[in-house]
């Protein structure tokens, strides 16, 4: 049940004058209407006569928040020092990435950071039982318990019998995933345009139309995933149209350049601000998964346009990203080798 700071504090004979003095102390620091439910709090006392002389917040396990109630209020933000430890880890693909992870105990962040190192490279969607991956990563501690991931320094997968390493470096032109050669992980366009997933029907210009009854071409490809996930523009570029159509349902088409343009189809609606016109960046969320118009099932048709023409963006060869400059290959050749050392000596994990 949502409570106010009134309703906390009240019950301890805190008056209403002092307690809208605090909030209005704490309107530049942190307002008492972010109080969210689930997040920890304490009363303070005066150790001598018991009396309650401030508040205590834990917006997150980095800060906090004390709202002070003895002869001056005010209100303050603490951050709480962490501790960095660097953790590999490993595992084997039964069902999917995001299956295996939480089986060993990974947390969300970590699994989105490891989407985000091969999302360019891997087709999540198409990876088998038996594949396998290594990480470096950082995990962060407050006295002694783990509260957050922080950046993910390395990762290896064996997708099939190909192998790719993703390492993390930061230089004055970019921060982000190299692979081997030095090259960003990040290309210009992303696999899918969401993630956890399935490929549910496949672009098909004879695809059997399972409302309409007959062979109708499919000039898309479908992600089947549940209603309200949310749905990412693959690339930068500009909203051309955000609208609906009796068959498309919600949708948005975006063109990216003169040669490329995608749609997403189907939403159950759009992300706050998506309206024609509108510049939107590479992973940025414009919607939500539905299934508006003539759809079945949640999913959200996904269509990519090459030179006008409606193309299988699964088997087009995409243009590369720009390199790293040359003159900072050779600091990165050496974190590369040290890290690539460090996630081949981290065993092999083994499908039980």
């Amino acid at each position: 049940m949502n409570q106010t700071l009134g309703d906390i504090l009240n019950p301890y004979g805190i008056s209403h004058q002092k307690i809208s003095r605090l909030a209005e102390s704490a309107k530049g620091v942190f307002s008492v209407r972010n109080l969210q439910v689930g997040k920890k709090c304490s009363i303070v006392r005066d150790n001598q006569n018991g009396e309650v002389i401030g508040f205590v917040y834990e917006p997150s396990p980095y800060r906090y928040v004390k709202y002070h109630l003895a002869d001056s209020i005010f209100t303050e933000m603490q951050e709480r020092l962490y501790e960095t430890c660097v953790e590999e880890a490993k595992g084997v693909i039964v069902s999917s990435l995001w299956v295996s992870m939480q089986e060993e105990g990974y947390k969300h962040a970590l699994i989105v950071e490891m989407e985000n190192a091969l999302a360019w490279s891997i087709d999540f969607h198409h990876i088998l039982k038996g594949d396998a991956y290594k990480l470096v990563f950082e995990r962060q501690y407050i006295d002694g318990e783990p509260v957050g991931i922080g950046r993910l320094l390395g990762a290896y997968f064996k997708n099939y019998e190909n192998e790719y390493y993703s390492i993390y470096f930061k230089n004055p032109s970019y921060e982000g995933y190299y692979d081997e050669e030095g090259r960003p992980m990040k290309k210009a366009f992303l696999k899918a345009p969401v993630r956890y997933s399935r490929i549910s029907s496949r672009y098909n210009p004879r695809r059997f139309h399972p409302i309409l009854k007959r062979t109708k071409a499919h000039f898309g490809t479908d992600y089947a995933a549940s209603c309200g996930t949310p749905i990412m523009a693959v690339a930068d570029g500009l909203i051309e149209k955000a609208g609906y159509t009796g068959g498309n349902g919600n949708y948005i088409k975006i063109r990216h350049d003169r040669m490329y343009q995608t749609q997403y189809l189907h939403m159950t609606r759009f992300a706050t601000g998506m309206r024609s016109g509108v510049h939107v960046k590479q992973g940025q969320v414009i919607g939500y998964v539905g299934k508006t118009g003539l759809a079945t099932g949640c999913h959200v048709c996904f269509r990519f346009w090459k030179n006008g023409k409606q193309v299988d963006h699964l088997r087009e060869k995409l243009p590369p990203p720009d390199p790293m400059p040359e003159e900072a290959l050779p600091i990165f050749l050496k974190i590369r080798d040290q890290m690539k050392t460090q996630l081949d000596n981290i065993p092999d994990p083994i499908l039980i």
